[in-house]
């Protein structure tokens, strides 16, 4: 796995989320984790899992973590990003 390029793709997939208002957020912390897979430019296809639930307590922050692997080894400790929404 490139890892500059799956950290280019998932950061490229989270800014969509991080666009997302605070209440689209937290209608997707009871909908389970978001999986989908995108290739890049160098052909490699990365499984991208997003997920988003309560930092600490409902009706408080909310975290997104998005993770990827290109389905070899590191599928088993796949590469990570977050970022925390506060209601305000």
């Amino acid at each position: 796995m490139k890892h500059e390029e799956a950290i280019a793709l998932l950061e490229q997939e989270l800014a969509r989320f991080r666009t997302e208002s605070y209440a689209d957020l937290v209608s997707r912390v009871s909908t389970g984790p978001i999986v989908f897979e995108r290739a890049a430019l160098s052909g490699t296809t990365y499984q991208l899992e997003i997920d988003v639930l309560w930092e600490n307590r409902p009706g408080g922050n909310v975290l997104a973590v998005g993770s990827i692997d290109d389905g070899g080894l590191r599928a088993f400790i796949p590469l990570t990003k977050d970022f925390v929404k506060t209601p305000g």
